[in-house]
């Protein structure tokens, strides 16, 4: 069986899943990845057939996302060349981690696509969502990156077709030393705006990886480090507490580890919103923003204990080996038509376009 597994490399999360579920994959078939986007920090340790730069958004220093840099680093043109030049008829199975090339070239060709993804539990009914109902968001979760089949991960299991977070290997089988550092991962904001907040809780040491700092210092509590991947799970796995965005891996291991934890979501992101409605539900504190009126609300969480109880067991294994004998032998859809769902992407107006860009950090 020849397998293209197909990701989203515009956050970090969607690359750490695929290192558990690569494995895998491998013993079931001849194998091909896909990585699209240009925003991710991590690499995978496994050869890649098709990079691409798909649809990417570039991260802000206010809390959201940089529209502006985003549409001027986007070439319509480039993603269609893309789409059609992927040769997706020549695989047996391709599954999609919400990732525009292959979902739109399988659509374009009528075969086959399986989504599995975080984004394909937050768009099912039974999925807890923000009381402000975001109907932009919404739409482009459920046609950014279209399937024809959905298998989602969330941090609890609301429906059949969705599962507790696959929590990576080097994540289960870690020992940690509680050290009394909080480590942060809020990569739309600027440094400055980080170091200026967590700057007056001046009894907690802060360790704080970057988006937008190349190297490492100090000002006063708040230790300023680049992304790097070993050096933050290692800061992650001794932490006392991860304050981070709403997105799903990050606070999905947090929890899993027992750690405290507190998100903040990012502005305009319908998914984190849904994310932290998720966690809000569990016990999880959420604010809006790193402004002044919240750090009250952070200092009451450095005081307090947080105890979130979570049985994530490792069935990763299990779910990918349903996935490839219910639908490892599918050719065809004649029912998947391309302009099904949202228009075609050239008709996109730039307003349009920074919506869509705005929901697909993780």
């Amino acid at each position: 069986m020849k397998i293209l597994y197909a990701i989203q490399g515009t956050g970090n999360g969607h690359l750490s899943r695929a290192r558990d579920i690569i494995p895998i994959l491998q013993k079931k078939g001849e194998l091909d990845i896909l990585i699209s986007g240009i925003q991710a920090d991590v690499e995978l340790p496994y050869p890649i057939k098709y990079r691409f730069k798909g649809l990417s958004f570039i991260f802000g220093k206010k809390g959201g996302i940089d529209l502006l840099a985003t549409y001027q680093k986007a070439n319509l043109k480039q993603l269609f060349k893309e789409i059609n030049s992927l040769p997706v008829d020549e695989y047996d199975l391709v599954i999609s981690d919400f990732e525009p090339v292959s979902s739109w070239a399988c659509k374009k060709k009528h075969k086959p696509c399986i989504g599995l993804s975080h984004q394909s539990a937050v768009i099912n009914q039974k999925s807890p969502k923000p009381k402000k109902s975001d109907l932009v968001g919404s739409a482009v979760l459920r046609n950014y990156a279209p399937v024809t089949a959905s298998y989602g991960f969330h941090f609890e299991q609301y429906d059949d077709q969705i599962f507790t977070p696959v929590i990576r290997q080097q994540i289960r089988d870690a020992k940690p030393q509680i050290q009394p550092h909080y480590t942060v991962y809020l990569p739309a904001y600027s440094d400055e705006k980080i170091i200026k907040t967590l700057s007056v809780c001046n009894q907690i040491e802060w360790e704080v990886f970057s988006k937008h700092s190349k190297k490492t210092y100090r000002i006063k509590n708040v230790l300023i480090k680049p992304i790097n991947n070993d050096a933050f799970i290692n800061s992650f796995i001794n932490c006392t507490g991860i304050l981070s965005g709403a997105g799903f891996e990050t606070p999905a291991e947090a929890l899993f580890l027992k750690k405290k934890l507190l998100v903040i979501p990012m502005k305009g992101q319908y998914e984190q919103q849904c994310n932290a409605a998720a966690l809000k539900k569990m016990g999880v504190p959420v604010i809006k923003s790193l402004k002044k009126k919240n750090i009250p609300t952070i200092q009451e969480w450095l005081k307090n204990s947080q105890e979130i109880k979570v049985n994530y067991p490792d069935n990763t294994q299990k779910i990918v080996s349903n996935i490839i004998k219910v639908h490892g032998t599918e050719t065809s859809n004649k029912n998947v038509q391309l302009g099904d769902g949202i228009p075609t992407i050239k008709k996109l107006k730039a307003k349009t376009f920074g919506k869509i860009l705005t929901q697909l950090a993780d």
